[in-house]
């Protein structure tokens, strides 16, 4: 069975504070979704009359050569996009005896996942054609890869699955699409991470820990023996001795009226990977300089969700304990930064983050999630917009130290805080993207 046509969307993240220690589950991270959103439409395979195609075509046009060809000859060019195909066909095939037809997918991305020079057009768009390869695009570090794995594994399997099969929007299929789209996640970047962004995705803004790896082990490859049969065991939780043990906690994750999460781009991202290699070594090596920081840390990212939720709950627009605390919690992060030479407030970002902070209104903020050079997050009273984007709008850092990138052009995002996970959209919004 599958229906006429159906398109859902997921949120971008920012990991306000837990970066690092969210790999671990004596920790947690505060995550907040944002309101910049992959979105993944589905429909049947346009035909002439009399011809019947088995493929399933994937197109993401706002980026050069981005269309691909899912049938028993072609592979996808695109890791992300074929591990969650195969997930949730997989899956599809577990708990569906109906043969799984033709269907066109079309991705669309909110401007904001990706970093473009002014000439791209009005960046007022919500979609914009960025006029490169998909492969040179400059990410703002959003969290582009976990919400297009959640939308198109979620999409995917409404679009071929009965309702009483799968109900995205009970309680239970939430479940099921986290634990399918963790699982696709994970196999497409080759390693088990804290799983944090696809949380957020799926769920909005909450305060995460993360699952136990070995719920993965043992799962194998796609195409392998009963790989399906595994899949959904995994999914559906069936396994006593092997359960899902993610905590998700959307109460406690809350901005107040009259703040705002914002992020600012510096258009020079970093490869995480490698960050998170070199302090995870460094952690491993020198457990005695790295346990009582990241319990300190752990106390400071707890403080801050507290004195945000506190706020949220009452009138008092006093922020003053709030800039202490993300005062605090920068200074944790420098110290580690320097403990385990790892850049993740660089020098060129502290100097931005201070340039920010003096600006009346802007209650402080961080490099957010692995640190580096990816967007920067800011905590701002809804006053403080206009001279904060007066200083951006001249800002550059010309000098940089230790061979860091130097910032350029600094660009605040449209972005926001958005508490909602996955929702679906209605089918006629995206115009001329759908063909």
């Amino acid at each position: 069975m599958t229906r006429s046509e159906v398109a859902l969307s997921a949120p971008g993240k920012v990991l306000l504070a837990g970066g690092y220690l969210v790999l671990d589950r004596d920790h947690t991270g505060l995550v907040f979704g944002l309101d910049a959103r992959i979105h993944v439409h589905v429909q049947k395979l346009p035909t002439s009359p009399g011809v019947v195609l088995s493929e399933i075509i994937v197109r993401s046009p706002q980026f050069k050569e981005a269309e691909w060809s899912h049938s028993t000859s072609t592979q996808s060019r695109n890791k992300f996009v074929e591990t969650a195909l195969a997930y949730a066909l997989s899956y599809v095939c577990a708990i569906s005896d109906e043969k799984i037809g033709s269907s066109s997918i079309t991705i669309v991305a909110d401007t904001d996942y990706y970093s473009h020079p002014d000439e791209t057009g009005s960046t007022s768009a919500r979609f914009i054609d960025f006029h490169v390869p998909i492969t040179e695009a400059h990410k703002t570090g959003l969290g582009s890869s976990a919400a297009l794995v959640t939308a198109f594994t979620a999409a995917v399997l409404a679009y071929y699955l009965k309702k009483d099969q799968l109900d995205l929007d009970s309680d239970l299929g939430r479940r099921r699409l986290h634990n399918i789209a963790q699982a696709a996640h994970c196999a497409a970047q080759g390693k088990v991470g804290s799983g944090f962004d696809v949380a957020a995705a799926v769920y909005g803004s909450c305060i995460y820990r993360r699952f136990s790896p070995s719920i993965l082990e043992g799962l194998g490859e796609v195409g392998s023996p009963q790989f399906s049969a595994r899949l959904r065991a995994v999914v559906d939780d069936s396994d006593p001795f092997n359960k899902w043990d993610m905590q998700i906690d959307k109460s406690n994750a809350r901005i107040p009226q009259g703040l705002r999460l914002l992020m600012c781009d510096v258009d020079c991202g970093s490869e995480t990977v490698g960050l998170v290699k070199k302090v995870l070594g460094w952690r491993k090596e020198k457990p005695e300089e790295a346990s009582p920081l990241w319990a300190t840390l752990q106390k400071g990212n707890e403080d801050l969700a507290k004195e945000l939720k506190r706020l949220a709950q009452t009138d008092v627009q006093d922020y003053r304990n709030l800039k202490d605390i993300v005062l605090t919690i920068r200074s944790l992060i420098r110290e580690m930064s320097t403990k385990a030479d790892v850049p993740i407030e660089p020098t060129v970002q502290t100097s931005l983050l201070d340039a920010c902070s003096k600006v009346s209104g802007v209650v402080g903020g961080v490099v957010p999630g692995a640190g580096g050079f990816d967007a920067i997050a800011l905590l701002v009273e809804d006053q403080a917009l206009p001279a904060l984007q007066d200083l951006l709008s001249t800002y550059s850092s010309t000098t940089s130290a230790d061979g860091e990138p130097a910032i350029g052009r600094v660009r605040l995002l449209s972005v926001k805080q958005d508490f909602r996970g996955l929702k679906s959209e209605a089918t006629d919004m995206y115009g001329d993207w759908i063909r």
